[in-house]
């Protein structure tokens, strides 16, 4: 069982360190602390671990190429001293020939930005300090981590072949500091998911059902339901979604997180909840303010569809997805196909509304033509 972690560590020079997160790596009694650095992009680590014998080794490092594998790693191993016993730390890069076990392994320099690196070790207790310097963009790091039961020389030897100890990798997103880095990334791709079809597809879906529906429908109260039931739909699934967009940003430290992204979705939210709330105050079609209820509806409705079609593109941009990802080509196909359907079936309404005007001029005997009022196109709800 793991110790747990902690977020105060004790330095070389006798005094002590906070650290703003910690995790404990649930294998061999490994725990890691760490405050990151937006402004420099650095992180600031101290991996905490035990010997499994006075002659052993522990080491702690990264895999700058995969998630879950030893090999191509790049590890700070602690140990003692052969001549002297004092404690010792070495740099080793575990290229494909350390599993094949063909040589010893031997200390060389690494290859990713460890700008120090540090050792505290004290009867079995150890602690490897690291100062690293990130990637732009990139809070994700592949940790592993082992232990053997002793040295040969200044070479590490096998560490041990139990479940545990080949489980002894993780990938953690460092800025989020959640437990696992999948849950993270799963939470975020939800988000986009979620939010991309509710609040930018069901809520134009919506609106399309309320303009064009009921001229194929002619009952009253079919298309009113299906309208009311699509976008009822869509603004459970956003609030769903917008829940887990605020999950985001408390994990986050607001370092990821678009402030205009964020603002819009409020917009959004509070947009949509003013249409739902505007359902219970709805005018009987006899009352006066009737009009103004559908001005008012119709006005929140299509700013609401507006900037939630403007967010998602937003959305699409923070996830980093290149003009020719699937994700983005998916939702534009999608769009434009609505949008497409709309098109036609406006031209459509309106060649169906001057036809029905002509033959009432014809049947009146009037020789003057109106202009169409467009508001007479609008939903009658």
């Amino acid at each position: 069982m793991a110790l747990g972690c902690n977020l105060r560590h004790q330095t070389s020079d006798g005094g002590f360190k906070m650290y703003q997160k910690c995790m404990d790596l649930q294998t061999q009694e490994a725990s890691l602390a760490w405050t990151l650095y937006p402004r420099n992009c650095t992180i600031d680590m101290v991996f905490s671990g035990s010997l499994p014998s006075p002659s052993g080794w522990v080491g702690w490092g990264i895999n700058p190429k995969s998630p879950n594998q030893m090999t191509n790693s790049q590890v700070l191993i602690a140990m003692k001293d052969p001549n002297t016993g004092q404690p010792i730390l070495l740099p080793f890069v575990l290229d494909p020939s350390v599993k094949l076990q063909q040589n010893p392994v031997l200390s060389r320099s690494l290859d990713i930005p460890i700008i120090t690196s540090s050792l505290i070790l004290r009867g079995n207790s150890v602690k490897i300090f690291s100062l690293y310097k990130l990637h732009p963009n990139k809070t994700s790091l592949n940790h592993v981590w082992n232990r053997g039961i002793y040295v040969q020389g200044y070479s590490p030897t096998i560490h041990g072949l139990s479940q545990e100890d080949l489980k002894s990798t993780k990938t953690v997103e460092m800025l989020s500091g959640l437990a696992s880095p999948n849950d993270y990334y799963a939470l975020k791709t939800s988000h986009a998911i979620i939010n991309s079809f509710s609040w930018g597809f069901l809520l134009l879906l919506g609106v399309i059902t309320a303009r064009y529906l009921k001229h194929f429908l002619p009952l009253d109260p079919s298309w009113f339901y299906m309208h009311v039931g699509v976008q009822v739909t869509g603004y459970g699934l956003g609030i769903s979604g917008f829940a887990m967009g605020l999950k985001l940003a408390s994990v986050s430290d607001s370092g990821g997180i678009s402030g205009t992204h964020r603002k819009l979705g409020f917009a959004i939210v509070s947009l949509g909840t003013l249409q739902s709330v505007a359902l219970f105050f709805r005018p009987k079609k006899t009352n006066k303010y009737r009009k103004y209820w559908k001005s008012y509806h119709h006005f929140v409705g299509y700013a609401c569809v507006t900037i939630s079609v403007v967010n998602v593109f937003q959305g699409f941009d923070l996830l980093g997805l290149s003009p020719d990802s699937k994700a983005k080509l998916v939702y534009c196909l999608v769009f434009s196909s609505l949008v497409g359907i709309c098109a036609a079936l406006e031209i459509n309404s309106w060649v169906i509304y001057c036809r029905k005007k002509k033959e009432e001029n014809e049947d009146e005997g009037g020789s003057t033509e109106e202009e169409p009022d467009f508001n007479k196109l609008s939903c009658r709800k």
